[in-house]
């Protein structure tokens, strides 16, 4: 009898899940070895925040949604959103689309519900999994290096380590430095999906912390997000600013501060909200914009503040400040405070099926790559995606 060959993955969130659950466990030994007591505890608190596990616009669009460029087609087009919703649905797992164009679990299913049926998948596959096994290194005969343990050796190894961001969750990204020795190339970890600070007035943050701007757009180095924003005592977060992370974040480095252009009508052409403010029955500035234009009180007082006197009276000039309204960013919020990271091995150090070129049979999935996607499922499918994948070209390599 041949004896089996023997993968270890190291890390249990979606990807290294996806990974297990896909392997073929007649042909390997297949062990995940978790740092912590239990699995997918950053997959949990992503839950907690209206659980969208994927997105229902076509592969095509889904696909220009990561950067860089191309990266993760091969998974994506192999795993697709379709085909995530119908492997979830083959685990007990229906789901819907929401008025977002975002994918649910149905009404009742709880994120544990989610992972547990995940879980009993990988454990079905034969999967064995090891939990307080923190992984702190390899040897000089590439053993792999855990605490209280002595040096395994694997025919083949996956690395699913996670990101920067909640640290809580035990994905503190403190693998870097160890990545680094071994020559492999490394981005320093950055927050991404985050909140953007923004110099308020004291009394704007009093009036207007916590109000949320729905239904408008963000323009930031010549990409345009619609969506919704929270005002926050520290600045702006939202689906419309999160999905501008990379923007911001370039300008932010190069110059310190960032400006993004405030869209309140995204429906309307500045043409047209013009022609409202001269043919409005109102002329209190403030009826126009409140009864006219429809605008919230904080819309109002944004423009307010961000249009001098004379432009804020000037019809012109305040149909251009609806439609396009400066705002300053002068900051970004600490990596431990953001929904996800960028950097961590660089995607140059792997190959299309994430195999480090320099160490063969050695492979890096999820988040521990250098690759950005905004929230609304495109996180988790990309994780999914990449271990899904990886697993029909290891399973092909044994055949």
């Amino acid at each position: 009898m041949v004896k089996k060959k023997s993968i270890a993955i190291i890390g249990g969130g979606p990807a290294a899940l996806g990974l297990a659950s896909h392997l073929n466990s007649t042909v390997f030994d297949i062990t995940i070895y978790e740092k912590g007591n239990t699995l997918g505890r950053k997959f949990l608190v992503a839950g907690k925040g209206g659980f969208n596990l994927t997105h229902s616009e076509s592969i095509e669009k889904m696909i220009t949604r990561y950067y860089p460029p191309l990266f993760l087609d091969k998974a994506l087009n192999k795993f697709t959103n379709l085909d995530l919703q119908d492997w979830l649905e083959g685990l007990g797992i229906p789901t819907f689309i929401g008025s977002s164009r975002r994918v649910y679990p149905m009404k009742g299913i709880k994120p544990i519900d989610v992972l547990n049926a995940i879980r009993d998948k990988v454990v079905r596959n034969s999967v064995e999994i090891k939990y307080n096994h923190e992984w702190l290194g390899c040897s000089d005969n590439n053993s792999l290096l855990f605490r209280n343990q002595d040096g395994i050796h694997s025919d083949y190894i996956v690395y699913a380590l996670g990101g920067g961001s909640w640290k809580v969750t035990g994905s503190d990204g403190e693998w870097l430095n160890g990545f680094s020795r071994r020559g492999i190339k490394v981005v320093g970890f950055q927050p991404s999906n985050c909140a953007f600070e923004v110099g308020w007035g004291k009394e704007f943050v009093h009036d207007h912390a916590g109000a949320p701007l729905k239904n408008i757009a963000l323009r930031c180095n010549g990409v345009y997000e619609k969506g919704e924003l929270v005002i926050t005592r520290f600045g702006l977060e939202g689906n419309a600013i999160y999905a501008l992370s990379r923007q911001i974040r370039e300008l932010l480095q190069v110059n310190g501060t960032a400006e993004v252009m405030l869209d309140f009508k995204p429906t309307l052409t500045e043409d047209e909200v013009l022609r409202r403010i001269e043919t409005s029955p109102f002329k209190k500035r403030s009826d126009v914009l409140r009864k006219t234009l429809k605008l919230s009180s904080t819309q109002i007082a944004l423009l307010r503040d961000g249009l001098t006197k004379d432009d804020y009276l000037a019809d012109f000039k305040l149909a251009k400040g609806v439609k396009s309204l400066g705002i300053q960013l002068v900051g970004l919020a600490s990596l431990d405070e953001a929904i996800s990271s960028v950097g961590g091995v660089s995607v140059s150090a792997v190959n299309s099926n994430y195999e480090l070129h320099d160490f063969p049979n050695e492979f890096c999935i999820g988040e521990m790559l250098d690759w950005d996607a905004p929230t609304g499922g495109y996180l988790l499918q990309a994780c999914f995606s990449m271990g899904i994948h990886l697993a029909g070209h290891i399973n092909e390599l044994e055949k």
